[in-house]
């Protein structure tokens, strides 16, 4: 499997620029703070992806595969606090993260039943 092929890699990939266009209207004073882990959660997603991808056995990959769906939740959750605070709307993000993690899901299902 490889990862360019994968539209759950290419659909984070999107986000990822998608997040730092957003963050880019955040406040200065976040640079370091919010702004900083919300891009370090979204490029997890892919490279996390991509790694699972190059790993020789299916346990490894879905190992790698859970790492995303964790960097998923935590960048659902920044987002979240991010419009709490009014910085920013993300109702678009936060979509296309239900798509990605049910399409890791669904990856994760078809591992498991072809091993």
């Amino acid at each position: 499997m490889y990862h360019r092929d994968l539209d759950i890699w290419k659909l984070s990939m999107k986000l990822v620029a998608d997040v730092y266009k957003l963050t880019k209207q955040f406040p200065k004073k976040e640079e370091f703070v919010l702004t900083n882990q919300i891009c370090r959660s979204a490029i997890s997603i892919p490279s996390n992806i991509a790694e699972g991808c190059a790993r020789s056995g299916d346990k490894d990959t879905l190992r790698f595969f859970d790492i995303s769906l964790g960097s998923l939740a935590e960048l659902e959750t920044q987002l979240l606090i991010a419009e709490s605070l009014e910085y920013a709307k993300a109702d678009s993000l936060l979509q296309d993260i239900d798509k990605i993690q049910a399409l890791i899901y669904g990856l994760k299902k078809y591992l498991k039943t072809k091993s």
